[in-house]
């Protein structure tokens, strides 16, 4: 760990152990790339039943927002965090750190389905600790990592 990056942790550190005051925020989205948004859109509607509640025309291609229903209307009034998926150009990233982390309720099943729409895993997934939790780590058909998380 480089010395720039060790003040800068121990920085934030003693600024949050004094009460440093905290910006009133909440998670909005989540934004994904991807080189084919309609295909990835397909996969999690396909592993996770995600719908589409948006659609925005962007330059580089349609913008797309998914969220958790049953159905769409469901989805649309659904007050949770959304998933969008905007077009890259490349799949081929390199980025070791997730970017969607999910509640999952059965790691098995859903890696199962995971794979079953186009996506892997990363590995088995692995007891984190003696915290109860099982993390599994999957890659979706554009590349972008995805950590779930199984709480016992």
């Amino acid at each position: 760990m480089s010395n720039i990056v060790k003040t800068a942790a121990l920085a934030c550190a003693a600024l949050m152990a004094i009460g440093a005051a905290r910006a009133e925020a909440t998670l909005d989205s989540v934004r994904l790339g991807a080189r084919d948004v309609e295909a990835l859109a397909k996969f999690y509607r396909s592993a996770f039943g995600l719908q589409e509640v948006n659609r925005i025309q962007a330059p580089g291609g349609p913008e797309l927002f998914l969220n958790f229903g049953a159905t769409m209307d469901a989805a649309k009034a659904n007050k949770a965090a959304q998933i969008v998926i905007m077009h890259r150009d490349s799949d081929a990233i390199k980025d070791p750190v997730p970017h969607l982390i999910f509640n999952v309720t059965d790691m098995t099943a859903t890696a199962a389905a995971i794979k079953a729409a186009g996506g892997s895993m990363q590995g088995e997934p692995f007891p984190f600790g003696n915290s109860g939790i099982t993390v599994g780590i999957a890659i979706d058909p554009a590349g972008n990592l995805l950590e779930l998380i199984q709480r016992q």
